[in-house]
């Protein structure tokens, strides 16, 4: 199931990236709740805010690092808490799908635009999700574990 879940967002994500790259022009937006939030077709050549723009190796080599280090941990995750194997399966998910992009284009296609904050994609969110799911567990669910 959990493997399922790093595939189901894997795909997810790179046929919303292939319908917005195949029928928007780069640059162009479209309103849906107009002033809030637009599907807004950019490709990002950095991280987060834009960070760390056009260093593609440093992307790619992070997230082969992140699918051996799940390799790795992948007999281990039967052991841990549903929050540490959903979190992992969808922080690894969002790493290759954006892998995939900076692989094949050099960037990544992001289109979630809700002008207040950067423009960002679905394996973004499944990134964060992911990170915060694992933190939830080793932040604070341990904490009530030790408690008791």
């Amino acid at each position: 199931m959990i493997a399922a879940v790093a595939i189901a967002l894997i795909v997810f994500d790179q046929m919303a990236k292939y319908l917005v790259s195949t029928t928007m022009a780069l640059g162009s937006s479209i309103p849906v709740l107009p002033g809030l939030f637009h599907i807004t077709y950019i490709q990002n050549p950095g991280a987060a805010f834009g960070i760390l723009a056009n260093q593609r190796w440093v992307f790619i080599a992070a997230g082969v690092a992140i699918l051996l280090l799940s390799a790795w941990f992948y007999p281990r995750l039967r052991r841990e808490s549903v929050w540490v194997r959903y979190g992992g399966a969808l922080l690894l998910g969002g790493a290759v799908g954006n892998l995939i992009d900076r692989i094949w284009l050099g960037q990544v296609i992001d289109f979630f635009d809700f002008r207040i904050w950067p423009v960002f994609n679905i394996a973004d969110i499944g990134i964060v999700i992911g990170v915060g799911c694992i933190l939830y567990e080793l932040l604070l669910r341990n904490d009530v574990k030790e408690t008791r």
